[in-house]
């Protein structure tokens, strides 16, 4: 049975970055109820055979509007992304979700720790924002992988976070290159930051490329598959 769809119209556009865009949706029918970490499905008249599905997590938190805040960069050769490039105020799309099961858990006995490449890094803004939004927020650790200075995601609203939170600690880092040269760069400031710690909890999120070898390293250093947690839109 086909998952229910409704549409959604586009209340604005902005850029973020000179290659990532978001778009502000409002559902038509129902507010779409999801926690922070989830996704959404997006149906696009593209492809060979359309319907185009792509998967999109929302930046913000539900909203008592229903508003979403899907953040996504262009990719050259990509259907999806460059359709939705070419959105404006307006126009409609139709979605259905939420789904996914990259939200916290009820109780959280381990230090948090996030690593991102990129837009992976948009789901964990959300449950950053969910986090700050409870209360003190506990003990988390934030690596940002981004291609350029300039495409470092919400950069400047991370930065303020660590200075007004003691207990959260951004680690962006700027690295462009092949998959494996990603994840090295990024092993090199995960190995010392993991040596001699307890366990810590880990949220892994980005392309195929770079979530699995750091999942792989992960287990190598004791940790059970399902104590990691993952995201990949590729």
């Amino acid at each position: 049975m086909a998952e229910p769809t409704q549409s959604a119209t586009v209340l604005s556009v902005a850029d973020l970055t000179p290659h990532v865009r978001e778009l502000i949706l409002l559902p038509k029918a129902q507010k779409i109820l999801f926690q922070p970490g989830q996704w959404i499905s997006l149906q696009l008249p593209v492809g060979i055979k359309p319907p185009l599905n792509h998967a999109y997590s929302p930046a913000l938190p539900p909203t008592p509007t229903g508003h979403l805040s899907l953040v996504f960069d262009r990719v050259p050769d990509g259907a999806g992304s460059n359709y939705l490039y070419g959105l404006t105020p307006g126009d409609e799309l139709l979605m259905s979700g939420p789904y996914g099961d990259f939200s916290l858990p009820p109780t959280l006995d381990r230090e948090l720790l996030f690593v991102s490449r990129y837009t992976g890094l948009v789901p964990i803004r959300c449950i950053l924002k969910q986090l700050t939004a409870a209360g003190p927020m506990p003990p988390v650790t934030l690596i940002a992988v981004g291609p350029a200075q300039d495409e470092l995601l919400y950069h400047e609203e991370l930065q303020a976070l660590a200075k007004q939170q003691s207990s959260f600690r951004y680690l962006p880092m700027v690295v462009k290159g092949t998959d494996e040269e990603v994840v090295e760069a990024t092993l090199t400031v995960l190995r010392p930051f993991l040596a001699g710690k307890p366990k810590l909890m880990p949220w892994l999120s980005g392309v195929k490329g770079f979530v699995r070898p750091l999942r792989t390293y992960f287990m190598e250093a004791g940790y059970e598959r399902k104590e990691i947690k993952t995201e990949t839109y590729d």
